[in-house]
């Protein structure tokens, strides 16, 4: 599985991102919020609740004074209009 986390406005060609997109929101109350998004393409049977494990761990690897911190916000959608 591979996520990312969007740095630039420039679009990434869709055949280059993950069939979802994803946003996942951190606080640790009285101490900071974070939010990071990006695309994932989750392994064929992996679940929704394995993706959201699997996101969150990538999330406080980047970000660890977030650990551990309060999930406030996630989603994860098909990436597709």
């Amino acid at each position: 599985m591979t996520s990312q986390t969007a740095s630039t406005a420039a679009a990434v060609p869709a055949a280059a991102q993950g069939s979802h997109m994803w946003v996942l929101t951190l606080e640790k109350p009285g101490r900071g919020m974070t939010t990071s998004h990006g695309t994932v393409t989750p392994p064929a049977g992996a679940t929704r609740h394995d993706t959201f494990r699997r996101l969150l761990d990538y999330v406080i690897s980047q970000n660890p004074q977030m650990s551990p911190g309060n999930c406030v916000f996630f989603t994860l959608e098909p990436n597709r209009l």
